[in-house]
Parts: structure tokens; C-alpha cells; sequence
């Protein structure tokens, strides 16, 4: 029998048994984030904005996040924290006209640099260092842009939400340290727009308390992580000659579904972090509920229900898309849907798969978006058409969408193209097809709007409030 003193039985000891069991990159992020998750409920509590001023606020979060950054990084901080130092002074001394190009290309070569590290040592014993790096390499581009708008061009040059994002002068050390580096974000976001960060650091939006919504995305972390535990090695892609087509597409649907709880557990995770903390509140819903939703970065539900490739990746990694807008889809010179999806792939890594699902999403893409314009408005006359249309297109989008990251999830360009040859590479040839067959529709100019305003503009969570 155990002594009265002895925990073993205890819930706090079948945690801690459960830790260790894990691999050290899962333990190391866990335990980073429940402590970012406790430690944004103290900034919370212990430093309000009514009781401490923002260089006090600022402080905090920069120091506990480097400290984080200590715990689950170890040496490669100074990798973290040199890059921020290095743009800030960037910041300083080159012409804004010209910051944003170069802090984009910088921030991007440093990135590869460890993505090539991570590469050549896949089995490093550590916690993946390139995850963080990913998100820092788009808050400290998207300030660029922000600051170039906000210092370079004319308030009638700028849409309404970029005049919002807008940055008019250099920040302190501190503001950009606690933005970049702060430990809300650290580990896995999500991006947020410095602007909005200051005002929660100021404390300047009037809100209630956030712990129902809090605890709401805890239990849905609980059963996404039970879910991901129990699903992610269920199914595996194979790409046997003797197996139909229909068996290889339900392999596909079957193996992208079970991985995305690993997703969903880590960006609702990070989200609850932010709103224990007080950020991410986005107004008042039609029922009279507070919105914890500013930085959500999924809609589980939309995505699992989309009937549309765009309605997929609108709800898939929301801040992500964000950023991919503002620096690269709204300001490309060439074609912006190509440039925006291989800034994307190189963001993700130097794998093969990660180009070629990118480059495979470009043509499904535009086709989806033809024959939606072409045949949607067919099956809109009754109920009955558009429930059908509805069951149709969700097959359809499934299909295409795990038929299009099936490379991203193979990782090998080997295993990817034998794949694909399996299918006759159908999704690369009819897409294609589809783009000379069927015409394309002419959008009506909407009145009162520029054609020029990017689309970017109407797709920021704090523009949603009406949704």
C-alpha cells in the first residue's frame, strides 16, 4: 500500500506520468503553453491596465516571453531576439519607402536558414524552433507594411482598414519587443496587428470578463486533443496500383481529416491564451454575447461543412490568410493568386510537398471559383436544388482538398508524384480543362466601391462584427 503522503493516484500524477511519456517536442510545447496559458491570467489579474501603465505591461510580456522562449528554445533565443533587434534597427535606418520589401526578404532568407537547418536534422530531439520562427516572420513583416503605409502613403491611397492598421510613427524598443517577442503569441500566435495589441495594452476597449469563453475553448481543446491522440495514426496515404480510385479518395478524405485535431488543438489553445490574458475581444454578437473571436484562427464548423475550396481556406488558418493578403495578394505587381501561394509554400518550408500542394491548390482554385460563378445560381430556385447543390459540393470540396494537401502531408516530391500518378493526376488535368470550357462571368461593378480596394479589406476578423 502507498503512504498517506504518496501522490501516485493523484490526477496531478497521472499528468505528470502522461508528460513524460510524450516525445520532447509535445512535451515541450504543452507544457509551454498551459504555462502561457497560466501566466496569462496573472497578467491578467495582477497587472490590469488600471493599475499599471503599458511600459510596466510591455516589460512583462517581453521578459516572460524570452523566458518562455528559454524554456522550450533553449541557445536559439538569440536567434529570436537578434532578428527582432535586427529589423527594429532596420526600422530606424532604412528609407520606408523601401522597409517593407526589405524586411519581407529578410525576415523570409532567415527563415529558410533554419527551415534548411530543420531539414538536414529531421530527428532532432527538440522542440520544432521554425514554428516560432514563422510566426515572428509575420508580425515583423506585416509592421513593415503597416509602418510604410502609415509613414509613406496618403490617407486617400489607403482603404479603410489599412488606414485603420496603419503604424504613423516608429515605436520604442519595448512596444516592439513585447509585440514581437511577448509571450501570449510565442509559441504558436496568432498574428495580430500591432495596432490592436496596443490597445489591449493600453487597455482601452471596454469589455467584460472573458473566462466563460476561456473555459469554452478548454473543453474544446480537451476533445480535440483526445480526438488527435486517438485519430492522427489511424490512417496513413498509400498509393497501392491494385486499389480503385473511390478507395484512394476515401484513404485521402479519411487521413487529412484525422490529421486537422492536431491543428485545431493548437490554434484554439493559443486563442484561449490570448483571451485569459483580456485580447481578442471583437464586440458585441446580435444576442447580446461579448465576441472572443478577434484572433480566432479556424472555424471548425465551416470547415468541416464547406461547400466551396474558398470556404474551406477562408476558415482554415484565418490569420495567416490575413497576412498573406496584406503583404503579398493585395501589392503583387504579377499574378497575385500564383505569388500569394508560393509565398505561402516557402513560409511553410523547403520541402517538395509543400510547393507542389500549393501549386496544385493555384488551377483548383480559379476552377472552383469559375464553375461556382457558372453553376451555382442553377440549383438557387428551391430547397430541394440547393441542398442538393450543397451535398454535391461538399463532396466535390473534400475531394479536392485532400487530393490537394496530400503533398503537404507526404512531405517527398517521390511520394507525392507516385501518388498523383496513381490518380491519373485528374485534379491537375480538369481543373485546367474546366478553365478553357467553362466562360468566364463578368462580375458587376458594385456601386460606391473602387475596383481597385483589395479584397483584403473586407476580410478582417474586426471588420466581421456584423456577421
Amino acid at each position: 500500500m502507498k503512504e498517506a503522503g504518496q501522490s501516485g493516484g493523484s490526477p496531478l500524477h497521472a499528468v505528470r506520468q502522461m508528460l513524460r511519456g510524450l516525445p520532447t517536442e509535445q512535451r515541450l510545447f504543452l507544457t509551454g503553453q498551459l504555462s502561457a496559458l497560466i501566466l496569462a491570467f496573472l497578467f491578467r489579474y495582477c497587472l490590469p491596465p488600471s493599475h499599471c501603465g503599458p511600459k510596466v505591461r510591455h516589460g512583462i510580456a517581453t521578459l516572460l516571453g524570452i523566458g518562455l522562449s528559454a524554456y522550450c528554445f533553449g541557445w536559439l533565443t538569440l536567434f529570436l531576439v537578434g532578428e527582432v533587434i535586427m529589423c527594429y534597427l532596420m526600422l530606424l535606418l532604412i528609407d520606408p519607402r523601401k522597409i517593407q520589401i526589405y524586411t519581407l526578404l529578410i525576415t523570409m532568407v532567415y527563415l529558410t536558414f533554419f527551415h534548411v537547418r530543420r531539414y538536414a536534422n529531421p530527428l532532432v530531439d527538440e522542440l520544432d524552433f521554425t514554428v516560432a520562427l514563422m510566426t515572428l516572420t509575420q508580425k515583423l513583416s506585416r509592421f513593415a507594411f503597416e509602418y510604410h503605409d502609415g509613414t509613406v502613403r496618403s490617407d486617400q491611397s489607403l482603404t479603410p482598414t489599412q488606414r485603420y492598421l496603419a503604424v504613423r510613427s516608429p515605436p520604442g524598443i519595448l512596444p516592439y519587443l513585447s509585440y514581437t517577442v511577448g509571450f501570449l503569441g510565442l509559441l504558436a500566435g496568432p498574428l495580430c496587428s500591432f495596432n490592436d495589441y496596443q490597445i489591449f495594452i493600453y487597455g482601452e476597449e471596454k469589455k467584460r470578463n472573458p473566462n466563460v469563453a476561456v473555459f469554452k475553448k478548454l473543453w474544446l481543446c480537451c476533445f480535440l486533443l483526445a480526438a488527435h491522440i486517438t485519430l492522427s495514426d489511424q490512417f496513413s496515404i498509400s498509393s497501392d496500383p491494385n486499389n480503385s480510385v473511390l478507395y484512394i479518395f476515401l484513404e485521402l478524405y479519411l487521413t487529412a481529416a484525422c490529421r486537422r485535431p492536431k491543428y485545431y488543438f493548437a490554434w484554439t489553445l493559443a486563442d484561449a491564451i490570448n483571451n485569459a490574458a483580456g485580447f481578442g475581444y471583437n464586440g458585441i454578437s446580435e444576442d447580446g454575447e461579448e465576441r472572443w473571436d478577434r484572433l480566432s484562427n479556424l472555424n471548425i464548423l465551416r470547415i468541416e461543412t464547406a461547400t466551396s475550396f474558398k470556404m474551406f481556406i477562408d476558415n482554415w488558418n484565418i490569420q495567416t490568410a490575413v497576412w498573406l493578403k496584406e503583404v503579398c495578394y493585395d501589392r503583387s505587381p504579377f499574378n497575385p493568386l500564383l505569388s500569394t501561394f508560393l509565398l505561402s509554400a516557402a513560409w511553410h518550408g523547403v520541402h517538395a510537398g509543400y510547393y507542389f500542394t500549393f501549386l496544385t491548390a493555384a488551377p483548383i482554385t480559379l476552377a472552383a471559383r469559375r464553375v461556382r460563378h457558372t453553376i451555382r445560381p442553377w440549383f438557387q430556385h428551391t430547397s430541394w436544388r440547393r441542398l442538393i447543390y450543397s451535398l454535391i459540393t461538399w463532396v466535390c470540396t473534400q475531394m479536392a482538398m485532400s487530393y490537394t494537401v496530400a503533398p503537404f502531408i507526404l512531405l517527398g516530391l517521390g511520394p507525392s508524384l507516385q501518388l498523383y500518378r496513381s490518380l491519373g493526376f485528374c485534379l491537375h488535368i480538369l481543373p485546367l480543362l474546366l478553365l478553357f470550357i467553362v466562360p468566364k462571368r463578368k462580375r458587376p461593378e458594385t456601386k460606391g466601391r473602387s475596383s481597385k480596394e483589395p479584397s483584403c479589406d473586407r476580410n478582417y476578423n474586426h471588420l466581421k462584427k456584423e456577421m
